[in-house]
């Protein structure tokens, strides 16, 4: 598993702002955000297939920076939580407005909370 910084661009930001952050948060088993258009994904993909699901959503006059990097980072006046990937709820009616986080199951092996980052 690697973790990529993901950082992007839009020329018009409220074009697909939510949509680019729902992708990204389903690009890896971990994701966390420390700045508005800063993302790092912790995936077993390549960075060739990470830009393949973002490409669609830009356009012609929007960035997209995508680095394979290490877990370290200085990081001033922000902090960095990791998230794990939503999983699918259980139970929940389609048309319901609850999005439940379930307990992985227990095949799994639980991790325990990754801690915040410490800014420099």
């Amino acid at each position: 598993m690697r973790t990529y910084l993901i950082s992007y661009d839009l020329a018009k930001p409220a074009r697909n702002q939510h949509v680019l952050a729902q992708v990204i948060m389903s690009m890896g088993a971990k994701w966390a955000r420390p700045l508005a258009n800063t993302w790092y994904v912790s995936s077993d993909r390549d960075e060739i297939d990470l830009e393949g699901d973002l490409k669609g959503l830009l356009g012609e006059e929007d960035g997209l920076l995508i680095q394979a990097v290490k877990r370290e980072a200085i990081l001033t006046n922000t902090s960095l939580r990791w998230f794990r990937q939503r999983r699918a709820a259980f139970d929940i009616a389609p048309d319901s407005n609850i999005v439940a986080f379930p307990v992985p199951p227990a095949a799994e092996p639980v991790e325990p909370e990754l801690p915040f980052a410490e800014a420099c």
